[in-house]
């Protein structure tokens, strides 16, 4: 059993709490305004890419030992038609950057909240998540610690990943806004 704290208790941050309870995890959410003495052994960052700064800002020491999981695709919510950071980057490599002593996974963007609260994609293909992060012993510990969700996994290689795993969440929400998918479809991986 892992403590878990999710900052946000939106859609997502749901639905990745209630995938960690079933696994047997104790989850704590953290929502803006609450004061923060202490974080769990995982921590998933469950807000928009812009809220981000704010919270490393405020509690950078926090962070220190911990696996940080980074769900953001940092849309342009004003144009809706490219991401935030740079194009050789992501966000989850600038949060690396911020928060040195944390082991930071991308994991979750490329879900929606209904995929994983069924555990199905378009009501038939298991849930995957893909993860990708330069610390293989933290994407083990976020891996175990799912253990009994229903989830499925795929490693996706190292932090440098994140980039094309952004990309992938950036398609998946434009088609999904266009309603040219639902919101309880995505993309299905098989092996």
């Amino acid at each position: 059993m892992a403590s878990i704290t999710i900052f946000g208790k939106g859609s997502m941050g749901s639905a990745i709490g209630s995938n960690f309870e079933a696994a047997g995890n104790e989850v704590a959410y953290l929502t803006k305004d609450m004061p923060v003495e202490q974080l769990g052994e995982i921590v998933v960052l469950s807000v928009p890419y812009p809220a981000i700064a704010g919270i490393l800002a405020a509690h950078r020491d926090l962070f220190a030992g911990k696996i940080v999981i980074d769900i953001t695709n940092p849309l342009n919510f004003e144009t809706f038609d490219s991401l935030v950071v740079p194009p050789d980057s992501s966000a989850a490599a600038e949060i690396a950057k911020e928060i040195p002593d944390a082991s930071v996974i991308k994991a979750f963007n490329t879900t929606f909240a209904a995929t994983l609260a069924t555990k199905k994609v378009a009501g038939a293909h298991p849930t995957t998540v893909l993860l990708a992060s330069d610390d293989q012993e933290a994407k083990d510990k976020l891996i175990a610690a799912l253990e009994g969700s229903g989830l499925a996994f795929i490693d996706a290689g190292s932090l440098k990943r994140a980039r094309e795993l952004e990309a992938m969440g950036f398609l998946q929400i434009t088609l999904a806004a266009a309603d040219k998918i639902s919101w309880t479809g995505g993309f299905g991986i098989f092996k």
